[in-house]
């Protein structure tokens, strides 16, 4: 599956959560959560440093303290961090990852793709995808 095949099939998935989401309005996460909900996604903001969002909703402090499984997990968050996490996971749960510019490099894409995640990067941002496309 070629990488734009990857962005159309998770855009069309509606449970997301985003991984370095920040209540800090500045913040290109806090953006892009509030660009899920503009546009009618159920978005789960996930960051152990924070309890609530700018809009009252609950911070979880990971993955797996989310009350659903996501169907894409969007990461906003240092390489390291990212490695981290994707360690603790497994596809067979969650199965669909999107790496934002700077989340990634390319051990992490091969460390992921090898583990059996489904991969979007290559600069791809989800919220520019949206609010281009939808």
């Amino acid at each position: 599956m070629s990488n734009d095949q990857k962005i159309e099939m998770m855009a069309d998935k509606k449970v997301w959560a985003v991984v370095g989401a920040t209540p800090d309005p500045e913040k290109i996460s806090n953006r892009i959560y509030h660009t899920f909900k503009k546009f009618g996604y159920q978005a789960y903001a996930v960051n152990p440093k924070y309890e609530e969002m700018d809009d009252g909703s609950r911070i979880y402090a990971g993955i797996k303290d989310l009350p659903v499984v996501p169907d894409v997990i969007d990461y906003v968050v240092p390489p390291a961090v990212t490695m981290s996490s994707l360690q603790e996971l497994d596809p067979e749960t969650y199965p669909n990852i999107w790496l934002q510019p700077g989340t990634y490099n390319e051990d992490i894409v091969k460390y992921a793709e090898e583990k059996g995640f489904t991969v979007v990067h290559e600069g791809a941002c989800i919220m520019a995808y949206l609010l281009v496309n939808k």
